[in-house]
């Protein structure tokens, strides 16, 4: 987890060292939950470009215990509410569980020949579900399953917030109401050059877009050497 105050003073302080004017709390709030989502899902889309190499050498395999270690952060479990009802902070859905017994997915369109044949029709220790949004339908002995249905998965982060007190026309941070980054600890450094990048775009900050770049060249040189 990385505290949302270190964050935010160490974009102020490069902010005001380069002299490129004030991230306000609202800005810096903004910005830090999609810095944090970015990052976020950055790890999957790494993941995926490194099962498609035929090849994995060391260096590949280290990289994906790296990002498996920082996804399991959020990995979870939870009830689905009347059989199918996802949990509403669901990223990725891994495996659905009904009475000790996990439950294969299939495509809507294969259900009714499932269905149909004595051989693979769902049963309470064969389970079956289709998913339709952020809804799944599970099938056994009698049809439509509508209860003791649970799944295993990984979460989206929780939105971050600086919280703050107005005191003398100044915020002062507020740690009872602030809300940190649940981002393994070593996503820190990344974190202030996303806010960074992302304040020099979307608020439109002159000059924090090369400032976040040349912190991140130097971040990579210094995890290179």
């Amino acid at each position: 987890m990385v505290n949302v105050d270190t964050v935010y003073q160490r974009v102020l302080a490069l902010t005001n060292k380069e002299q490129r004017g004030y991230v306000t709390p609202l800005e810096f709030n903004l910005l830090a939950n999609q810095a944090q989502l970015d990052i976020f899902e950055q790890y999957f889309y790494d993941i995926n470009q490194f099962a498609i190499i035929n090849d994995i050498g060391a260096e590949y395999s280290d990289a994906i215990d790296t990002l498996e270690e920082k996804i399991s952060i959020f990995e979870t479990s939870g009830t689905i509410a009347g059989g199918s009802t996802l949990p509403p902070n669901l990223y990725r859905i891994g495996t659905v569980i009904f009475g000790g017994n996990e439950v294969e997915q299939i495509e809507q369109k294969k259900f009714l020949y499932i269905n149909s044949s004595p051989l693979t029709v769902p049963t309470n220790s064969r389970p079956i579900y289709t998913r339709s949004g952020n809804s799944i339908t599970v099938y056994g002995d009698n049809g439509i399953i509508t209860s003791g249905v649970t799944c295993n998965f990984v979460k989206q982060p929780n939105s971050v917030t600086w919280g703050y007190n107005v005191i003398a026309d100044k915020a002062l941070y507020n740690a009872g109401t602030s809300v940190n980054f649940e981002l393994h600890n070593s996503e820190e450094t990344k974190l202030v050059i996303k806010i960074l990048e992302l304040a020099g775009v979307v608020i439109n900050k002159p000059g924090l877009v090369s400032i976040a770049s040349q912190k991140e060249a130097a971040k990579l040189q210094q995890e290179k050497a």
